[in-house]
């Protein structure tokens, strides 16, 4: 992802979906273990799979997270995430720069 194609509605997107500390954990598991699959992380972040399940759909909704299906040898379905790359480089000139272009608006 890079920060010159952010919108400002697509940078509030990444910065709501960041700003949860149960989500923060999720990202940092999965840099540390490169990719690991839903069963494991929730059990590594301490979590239930259906709260871990909610909390990668909105990383993955906003571009954080990757998923990919894949079978072990016995046929079992496995959905492994990983982070993808990302950089968010967050100066007052950047965020004036998006600034312009956020169509969200705000709640009173």
């Amino acid at each position: 992802m890079k920060e010159a194609s952010l919108s400002g509605d697509r940078l509030l997107a990444i910065l709501a979906a960041l700003a949860n500390p149960l989500r923060l954990r999720i990202v940092a598991a999965l840099q540390a273990d490169g990719r690991n699959y839903v069963s494991q992380l929730a059990r590594e972040v301490g979590i239930s799979r259906p709260l871990l399940h909610l909390h990668l759909q909105r990383l993955e909704e906003v571009g954080l997270v990757a998923s990919k299906l894949e079978f072990s040898g016995d046929g079992k379905a496995l959905n492994y995430y990983q982070v993808r790359d990302f950089a968010l480089h967050l100066t007052p000139s950047a965020i004036a720069e998006v600034a312009q272009s956020i169509t969200t608006k705000p709640k009173p």
